[in-house]
C-alpha cells in the first residue's frame, strides 16, 4: 500500500496560471498559454517547490485540465487543483481525480473552494445561499470520499446527493486517498473544515488572527476526533530583495504599480467583499500597514482583499524568519506566488525555500543539542 505524500512536515506550494499576469501586470498572450504553464511548473519544481496550485473561477480554464497538462510536463512536484463542489457528480469527480493520481504518479491533490461570491456563483447557474453551499459541500465530500476508500458498493441519501450502490474501480494511489485541502472562512465553512479538511488553508493574516482561526478550526476537527490529524497552510505574497530598505521600498513599488493597472482599468475603490476571508484582510489592513514583523497589509487594502494580497517583506532571511514565527503557531504548508509571477517563483526557490529549510534545520539542531 502506498504511503500518502502529503505527510511531510513543512510544505512549500506554489502557483501556476495559464497565461502572465497579476495585480501589477494586466494579462497578457492567450488566455491558455501551454509555453507559460511549462515554464512556471517547470521552474517550481526545480526551485524545489513541494506542489502548485491551479485556480479554480467560474469564467477561467478548467482547473483539471490545466493541471494534468502541468503535470504531463513535470516530474516531480505535486498538484493542489482547485475544484468546486456542486458542477459535478461527486461520484465522478471522484473517478476523475482518482485516474488523474494514477496518471500523474500519486502527485494529485484537490483543493475544496465553494465559493464565497454569489455572483460569481451565479454565472455558472448557483443559486444557492452561502450556507447551503457548504452543506452541499460537506455531503459531496461525503461521497467523494466513500468513492475514494469504500471496497463495496455503498448507498447515500442527503438532502443534495443519493446513490444507489456507488462504487469506484479506480482508488487513488495515495492512501487513504487524495490530500484534501479546504478554504472558507465563514461558520458554516468552518464546520465542514472540521470534519473533512487534510489541510485548512487561510490568507496570509496576522499572528492574533492565525492563532484564533486554528484553534476555531482544532476545536471543530475535535467534534469528528479529528484534531491531531488536521493541517494548516497559509497563503504570502513575498516580496525579497538583497537588503531590507530595497524590499519595502519595492513593496511599496508593487503597490503603485497595483493602483495604477487597476486605474487603467477604470477600477475605483473596491467594493466590500461577499467573503469573510477578504474581510478578515481588510480588518488586519485597518491595523496598519506593517504588522507584526513583516506583515504588509497595502495591496490587500488597495485591492478590497480579493484573493491572496497580503506580503512578507525583507531580505530571504529575513521572511524565511517570519515563516518559521507561524510555523511555530502550528502552519506547515506555506503557499507563496509573487507579483511578478514567473521571475518571483525562480527567485522563491533559490534564495527563499533554501534559506527556509536552513533556518528549520538549525532549529531543529539547536533542540537536539540541548537534549
Amino acid at each position: 500500500m502506498t504511503q500518502a505524500l502529503w505527510t511531510n512536515d513543512v510544505e512549500f506550494i506554489g502557483f501556476v496560471g495559464t497565461q502572465y499576469g497579476s495585480e501589477t501586470h494586466p494579462p497578457e498572450g492567450p488566455v491558455v498559454d501551454r509555453d507559460y504553464i511549462r515554464a512556471l511548473a517547470q521552474a517550481q519544481e526545480y526551485g524545489g517547490f513541494d506542489r502548485f496550485l491551479v485556480a479554480f473561477h467560474s469564467t477561467a480554464p478548467d482547473s483539471v485540465l490545466v493541471a494534468a497538462y502541468a503535470a504531463s510536463v513535470t516530474e516531480r512536484i505535486s498538484l493542489m487543483i482547485a475544484h468546486r463542489p456542486g458542477f459535478q457528480a461527486p461520484t465522478v469527480a471522484a473517478r476523475q481525480l482518482a485516474t488523474l493520481d494514477h496518471l500523474t504518479g500519486g502527485r494529485a491533490g484537490v483543493h475544496i473552494i465553494t465559493g464565497g461570491s454569489d455572483s460569481e456563483l451565479a454565472q455558472d447557474g448557483d443559486h444557492l445561499t452561502k450556507d447551503e453551499r457548504y452543506a452541499r459541500t460537506s455531503e459531496y465530500l461525503d461521497v467523494v470520499k466513500a468513492s475514494w476508500t469504500s471496497a463495496t458498493p455503498f448507498d447515500y441519501a442527503g438532502t443534495y446527493y443519493r446513490v444507489d450502490k456507488a462504487f469506484s474501480a479506480v482508488k487513488p494511489v495515495q492512501r487513504p486517498h487524495l490530500p484534501v485541502y479546504f478554504g472558507g472562512s465563514s461558520e458554516a465553512a468552518l464546520r465542514v473544515a472540521g470534519k473533512h479538511a487534510d489541510i485548512y488553508a487561510l490568507w496570509g493574516e496576522t499572528h492574533a488572527q492565525v492563532r484564533e482561526t486554528i484553534a476555531t478550526v482544532r476545536a471543530e476537527a475535535a467534534r469528528h476526533r479529528r484534531e491531531r490529524e488536521i493541517r494548516f497552510s497559509l497563503s504570502f505574497r513575498p516580496i525579497l530583495a538583497d537588503t531590507e530598505e530595497k524590499a519595502w521600498a519595492r513593496a511599496e513599488e508593487v503597490l503603485a504599480r497595483t493602483k495604477a493597472v487597476r486605474a487603467a482599468k477604470g477600477l475605483g475603490e473596491a467594493p466590500p467583499p461577499p467573503n469573510e476571508g477578504s474581510r478578515r484582510l481588510l480588518a488586519a489592513a485597518g491595523q496598519g500597514a506593517r504588522l507584526d514583523k513583516r506583515l504588509y497589509t497595502a495591496i490587500a487594502a488597495a485591492t478590497g482583499a480579493q484573493g491572496n494580497s497580503t506580503a512578507l517583506v525583507g531580505t530571504p532571511d529575513q521572511v524565511a524568519d517570519a515563516l518559521l514565527d507561524y510555523h511555530d503557531l502550528g502552519v506547515s504548508t506555506f503557499l507563496i506566488r509573487g507579483f511578478d509571477p514567473l521571475e518571483d517563483a525562480v527567485q522563491y526557490g533559490r534564495e527563499l525555500i533554501p534559506a527556509f529549510r536552513s533556518q528549520l534545520a538549525g532549529r531543529a539542531g539547536a533542540r537536539q543539542a540541548a537534549e
